[in-house]
C-alpha cells in the first residue's frame, strides 16, 4: 500500500481542508451556484437570531401571565407566544429551506471533486496503476467527495453559525438578565468543548485504524473478486475468505472501541451539560426570588441555554468527523497533487503520421529495481513494413512496447516515429496512431458494441460490422441472440478466449491505426483458434506498420524483419531464413519449438512483400 493509502498527509490540517474547500467554492465551475451560497448563508444566520429570540417571547409571555393582577391583558402573552412560536418556526424552517437551496451546490461540489480527481488518476503514468490498489484508491476517491460536503454542512452550516449564536445569546443574557448568565453559559460551554474535543482525539485515532481497516478489507475484496477464477483454480476460496475475515476483523476491533469511547463521551458532555442548567437555573430563581427577575425570565435563560446546547450536542461526532473528513480531503488532495511520471512537455505538438516509419536509436531504460530492461537498443522499422520482435523471457520485448506507446520514456536515447521524437509530440495523438492487440484482451463488462467502439467511438454501425468481419468474428455475433447488445460480462469472461482476442482485433481495426502492434496476440490459444485469430490478424495487418511480439515464432516466420533480444540488447536480426542461417539463439529456439511439437499450420501475418518461408512445413504438409 503506498503512503496515500495508508496514512493522512504530513502536512495537511483543518485550516488546509477549509482553505481547498473555499477555493473549490470559489472556482470558476462553481460560480452558477454563487446565488444560491449567498442565500443559504443568510438563511443560517438569519436562523439563529431567530433561536436566540424565540426564548425572549417565551419568557415575556409567561411573566405577561404572572403579572395579571398589575394590568396586564391577555392580549399581551398571546402576542408573545405567537411571536415564540413564530421564531421558533423561522429558526428551525430556515435551516431546512437553506438544505433545500444548498443540495445542488453540494452535490455539484462532490461531483466536481470526484470527477476532477478521477480524471488525473487516469492520467498517472503507469507505474502508479501497476502499484496503486484499486479498492483502497476507489474509497480515497468517495470519502474525499463526502467530505467536501460534511465540512460544508458542518463547518459552514453548524458550527460556524453555533458561535454566532452563542455571542448573540451572551449579549441578550447579558443587557436583559445580568452579566453572570453570559459568564455562566460560556464557562459551560468552554468545558463542554473542552471535553469533547480531549475524548475526541482519543477517538480520531480509533476512527483512523476502522479506515485502514476498511481500505484493506476493501482492497482484498476488489482482488479476490476481480480475480476470482484464479482463486477457484486454486481452490483458495477459504483462504481468502479467511484472509478477508482477518481484515474485517480488525475493523470490528476498531469499531467497537470507537462505540464504546462515544458512550464515554456521550455521558461526560450529558454530566457537563446538565451541569450547567444547573447554574443557570439556580442563578435565575435566586434573582427571581428577590424580585430582580420574573418568572418567564427564568424560562427564558434556561431555554436560551438548551438551544445552544442543541447544536452542540452532536458536537463531539461532529469534531470526530470534521477531523476525519479533513484527513479524507487531503488524501484526495495528495492524490491530485501526484504528477505523471511520463509527461507532455509544454510544446508537445501532435504527431504528424506521414507513413509509420518507427526508430529507435541507442535506447536505454531500467524498471525500478532491476539493473536493465533495454541496453543501448537500436533499429528502424520501415512504413509499412512487418516487424516481428522475439527473445527468451524477460529480455525486454514487452518493454519495447511499453517504450513505444510511452508508458516510460528512455533514460538515454531516443524514440521516433517518422523522424520525430515522442517526448516532444501529445501523447494523445501518439497513441492516436498505434492500435494494440494484447497477449490478453480484457474487456469492458458492457456490450460487445461498446467494446469494439472503444477504439473509434464515433464509428458507424457499418463500419463496427465491417471490422468485426475482417476480425472473422460477423458470423458469430449474428448468430447471438442479442447480437451487438450481448454483455460480455467483467473482463469479457462470457466470451472465449478466441472470441475475446478477435474482439481485441475487430477494435484496433475500426480505429484503424497507422501502426499495429501485436503483444504475442495468439500465444495463449490453442492451435486452431490461433489459425482463426491470425486470419483476423493478417487482415489487420494488411496496408500498415506491423510490429508484434511474439512467443511462437511460427506466428513471425514471414516477417520482413525479425529482431532477436537478449537481456536487453538485440542480439540479432535478419528475416527467418537468414536466422536460421547463423545458427544462433533464433535458431535454437526455433529447434526447441519444432522439437516441442510447435508445428502449427497457421498462416504467418502478412508481410510488406507477401514473404512465404520455404523449407518448414507443418504437420500436415502445408508452408507456414
Amino acid at each position: 500500500m503506498s503512503d496515500i493509502e495508508a496514512a493522512p498527509s504530513a502536512n495537511g490540517g483543518l485550516g488546509s481542508a477549509m482553505s481547498r474547500l473555499l477555493s473549490l467554492l470559489a472556482s470558476p465551475e462553481m460560480a452558477r451556484w454563487r446565488p444560491r451560497m449567498a442565500v443559504a448563508l443568510v438563511l443560517t444566520i438569519a436562523s439563529k437570531f431567530f433561536a436566540v429570540g424565540a426564548p425572549v417571547a417565551f419568557g415575556a409571555g409567561v411573566n405577561a401571565i404572572t403579572e395579571r393582577a398589575a394590568g396586564v391583558t391577555a392580549g399581551a402573552f398571546i402576542l408573545a407566544f405567537l411571536l415564540y412560536a413564530g421564531a421558533r418556526f423561522a429558526s428551525v424552517g430556515a435551516p431546512q429551506w437553506r438544505d433545500a437551496i444548498f443540495a445542488p451546490v453540494s452535490q455539484d461540489a462532490q461531483r466536481l471533486v470526484a470527477v476532477q480527481t478521477f480524471g488525473h488518476v487516469q492520467r498517472l503514468s503507469l507505474n502508479f496503476h501497476q502499484t496503486k490498489r484499486t479498492g483502497a484508491l476507489n474509497r480515497i476517491i468517495e470519502r474525499g467527495a463526502r467530505a467536501v460536503d460534511f465540512l460544508l454542512r458542518f463547518l459552514v452550516f453548524n458550527i460556524g453559525p453555533t458561535l454566532i449564536e452563542l455571542l448573540l445569546a451572551a449579549a441578550v443574557m447579558g443587557v436583559a438578565y445580568g452579566w453572570e448568565f453570559p459568564v455562566i453559559a460560556v464557562f459551560t460551554v468552554a468545558a463542554y468543548a473542552g471535553a469533547t474535543f480531549s475524548v475526541t482525539e482519543w477517538r480520531v485515532r480509533l476512527r483512523r485504524e476502522m479506515n485502514d481497516a476498511d481500505n484493506e478489507a476493501s482492497a482484498r475484496a476488489v482482488d479476490a473478486l476481480m480475480n476470482f477464477e484464479t482463486v477457484k483454480s486454486f481452490g483458495a476460496e477459504a483462504r481468502e475468505t479467511g484472509r478477508y475475515n482477518a481484515s474485517m476483523q480488525r475493523y470490528a476491533n476498531a469499531a467497537a472501541k470507537s462505540q464504546s469511547s462515544l458512550a464515554l463521551l456521550n455521558g461526560l458532555q450529558a454530566l457537563v451539560m446538565n451541569l450547567g442548567l444547573l447554574a443557570m437555573a439556580l442563578m435565575a430563581g435566586w434573582k427571581a426570588w428577590n424580585g430582580v427577575l420574573g418568572a418567564g425570565d427564568v424560562a427564558a435563560v434556561t431555554l436560551i441555554l438548551m438551544n445552544i446546547y442543541q447544536p452542540l450536542n452532536i458536537l463531539g461526532w461532529a469534531y470526530r468527523e470534521i477531523k476525519q473528513s479533513a484527513v479524507d480531503m487531503e488524501r484526495l488532495y495528495d492524490t491530485l497533487a501526484l504528477q505523471p511520471e511520463v509527461a507532455d512537455a509544454g510544446d508537445a505538438k501532435p504527431l504528424d503520421v506521414s507513413g509509420g516509419a518507427v526508430s529507435f536509436d541507442n535506447v536505454h531504460f531500467s524498471h525500478a529495481g532491476r539493473d536493465r530492461s533495454v541496453d543501448g537498443v537500436s533499429f528502424e522499422i520501415l512504413a509499412g513494413s512487418f516487424v516481428g520482435i522475439c527473445g527468451p523471457s524477460g529480455a525486454g520485448k514487452s518493454t519495447i512496447l511499453k517504450l513505444l506507446f510511452r508508458f516510460y520514456d528512455p533514460s538515454r536515447g531516443a524514440i521516433r516515429i517518422d523522424h520525430q521524437d515522442l517526448r516532444s509530440v501529445a501523447q494523445d495523438s501518439l497513441r492516436e496512431v498505434l492500435g494494440l492487440v494484447p497477449q490478453e484482451v480484457v474487456l469492458f463488462n458492457d456490450t460487445l458494441r461498446m467494446n469494439v467502439l472503444y477504439g473509434h467511438p464515433d464509428a458507424s454501425e457499418a463500419d463496427v460490422w465491417d471490422a468485426l468481419d475482417r476480425a472473422h468474428l460477423g458470423a458469430f455475433v449474428r448468430e447471438l441472440p442479442d447480437g451487438l447488445d450481448t454483455m460480455v460480462g467483467e473482463r469479457g469472461l462470457k466470451l472465449s478466449g478466441g472470441e475475446k482476442q478477435r474482439v481485441g482485433v475487430a477494435r484496433a481495426v475500426l480505429k484503424n491505426p497507422a501502426i499495429l502492434v501485436l503483444d504475442e496476440a495468439t500465444s495463449a490459444l490453442d492451435s486452431e483458434t490461433e489459425r482463426e485469430v491470425q486470419l483476423a490478424l493478417n487482415e489487420a495487418a494488411k496496408g500498415r506498420t506491423t510490429i508484434a511480439v511474439a512467443h511462437r515464432l511460427s506466428t513471425i516466420a514471414g516477417a520482413d524483419r525479425i529482431l532477436v533480444m537478449d537481456k536487453g540488447r538485440i542480439a540479432e536480426a535478419g528475416t527467418h531464413g537468414e536466422l536460421l542461417g547463423q545458427g544462433g539463439l533464433y535458431a535454437g529456439m526455433w529447434k526447441r519449438q519444432i522439437e516441442a511439437g510447435d508445428r502449427y499450420s497457421s498462416p504467418s501475418v502478412v508481410s510488406a512483400s507477401d514473404l512465404t518461408v520455404a523449407g518448414s512445413s507443418s504437420s500436415d504438409g502445408r508452408k507456414l
